[in-house]
């Protein structure tokens, strides 16, 4: 049984694929017309973001039995089409749910506490205390939309502190506890001091953060995104900073990725993303939220697991 490599990823799962008899074929160095080659006897894929999986390259792999994703997003799959092809989809999203969950912490602390402008000050021969006077997240109301895998994890983050938990999720339910308070996305929108994104894109979600969205806030919040960019409409988002509803950002993803992210950089930039560039009340990072030295290792491993059939 052949499984075709179309991203790198952890040597755990191919080495555990081999030791079943699985043939592993390296192929992320390979040219999409290579790759097209490869897959025509492929028994198995595996993807992280490099090309999309839909019918147009689909059809090249007849023999195809499944595509697994190293990863928790499947926007990048056709999902209908491989149902109607009958191969089966396996993603990792516990393998990153932790990292997802205190890189989330980490941004928002360091939103609320300062410590990116404090840090910057100082290198720039600045002693700033007043300036960089924090706020405490204890005492606060944290709103967590999406309670799958990444949005649960930041919540076991959040224990360690005095705060309100609200969490809603459109397709799950029954999940509160004497920590979390299952609730509707008005509860979140009227009693949230923090707002944090752990959903999927697909089509319900695309933009579903927008102007409307940000009117409806009650109070100024603390805004989180760790999900995907196109969830999120940037010029909403920054409209929402320049109007005082958001105190801060913390922005691990954004609509404008693509798979050759740096060169966007070569660019005349959008006005937007300039603006979050030089706001000291945003922190970027280059969706990096899930990809840890640990989640590296366990996104692959769990993979191995459901590809195996071993229970995680």
């Amino acid at each position: 049984m052949k499984v075709v490599f179309l991203d790198s990823v952890h040597l755990i799962l191919a080495e555990r694929l081999a030791a079943r008899g699985y043939s592993c074929v390296e192929a992320w160095e390979l040219s999409k017309e290579a790759c097209l080659q490869e897959v025509a006897d492929a028994h198995g894929i595996v993807i992280r973001s490099r090309f999309s999986m839909n019918e147009e390259f689909l059809q090249f792999a007849p023999k195809l039995k499944w595509i697994a994703r190293s990863g928790a997003g499947m926007e990048n799959i056709d999902v209908n089409y491989c149902t109607k092809r009958g191969i089966t989809l396996y993603n990792s999203p516990e393998g990153n749910r932790n990292a997802v969950g205190e890189h989330a912490l980490g941004m928002l602390l360091s939103l609320m506490n300062k410590l990116h402008t404090a840090d910057r000050a100082i290198r720039n021969g600045h002693w700033d205390r007043e300036g960089n006077r924090g706020i405490e997240l204890d005492g606060k109301t944290v709103g967590i939309i999406g309670f799958g895998n990444n949005g649960s994890a930041f919540a076991k983050k959040l224990r360690g502190f005095d705060v309100k938990l609200m969490a809603y999720d459109k397709y799950k339910k029954g999940f509160g506890d004497h920590f979390v308070m299952e609730c509707t996305l008005n509860a979140i929108l009227k009693n949230a001091d923090v707002i944090s994104l752990h959903i999927p894109q697909n089509k319900e979600t695309m933009w579903m953060i927008n102007d409307q969205f940000f009117q409806k806030l009650q109070k100024p919040i603390w805004f989180l995104n760790l999900s995907r960019g196109k969830i999120v409409e940037t010029a909403a988002l920054v409209r929402a900073m320049k109007s005082g509803k958001l105190l801060g950002a913390g922005l691990d993803v954004l609509e404008y990725e693509k798979s050759s992210f740096e060169s966007f950089f070569e660019q005349d930039l959008p006005e937007d993303f300039k603006y979050l560039l030089q706001s000291d009340n945003v922190i970027l990072s280059p969706h990096v939220g899930g990809w840890t030295q640990e989640s590296y290792f366990k996104l692959s491993n769990v993979l191995a697991d459901k590809i195996l059939g071993d229970v995680i």
